[in-house]
């Protein structure tokens, strides 16, 4: 009797240690891939890929054949998700992805709403690109990238679009504008 209890106590943790809660990916950013969609999905697939939610097309350039310039994901309810940028190969991928929902989180919890501190702290910065109202981060050794916004930063580095800006400089508190993947 007492080797039958020890089999089914076995058996259970067999079977709990077996039926670990599946992850949810859905909103999680990593290497390759942005929630269900990966750097080698079709444009001509994003239908599929985002059954459960709204796609939202230009119309007018699918009209003419050239193929959509954006497209917008919007969840069921409304929240616009994703606005991805396809390519214009013979079989169009998927080349920017804009990261409009702040839930879509990387594997190091940096998200639409991260600052500029957390950013340095989890990723090494490649280079810091001045824009005329804008600061682009791009990071080393990911497709990830930000945006910040140059009201984000000192007023002297406001209004030269030509300055050079140091990650120094930078607050650590300035905020995400936009948070982007870029494949190639």
């Amino acid at each position: 009797m007492k080797i039958r209890y020890t089999l089914l106590l076995v058996f259970c943790c067999g079977l709990l240690i077996n039926c670990t809660e599946e992850k949810n990916t859905d909103f999680q950013i990593s290497g390759d891939q942005v929630g269900r969609l990966s750097k080698q999905s079709l444009a001509r697939d994003i239908e599929l890929i985002f059954e459960k939610d709204s796609v939202v097309q230009d119309t007018v350039k699918l009209n003419f054949g050239n193929g959509a310039s954006k497209i917008k994901i919007f969840e069921r309810g409304g929240a616009l998700l994703l606005t991805l940028t396809p390519n214009n190969d013979s079989i169009a991928t998927i080349q920017n992805v804009m990261v409009n929902d702040e839930r879509f989180v990387t594997d190091k919890g940096i998200s639409k709403l991260s600052t500029f501190k957390e950013i340095r702290e989890n990723y090494p910065i490649k280079k810091i690109i001045s824009a005329i109202n804008n600061v682009v981060v791009l990071l080393k050794d990911s497709d990830l990238y930000f945006t910040i916004d140059k009201k984000e930063l000192p007023e002297s580095l406001r209004y030269n679009a030509n300055s050079t800006i140091e990650e120094v400089q930078i607050p650590d508190t300035a905020k995400v504008k936009y948070m982007m993947v870029g494949w190639d």
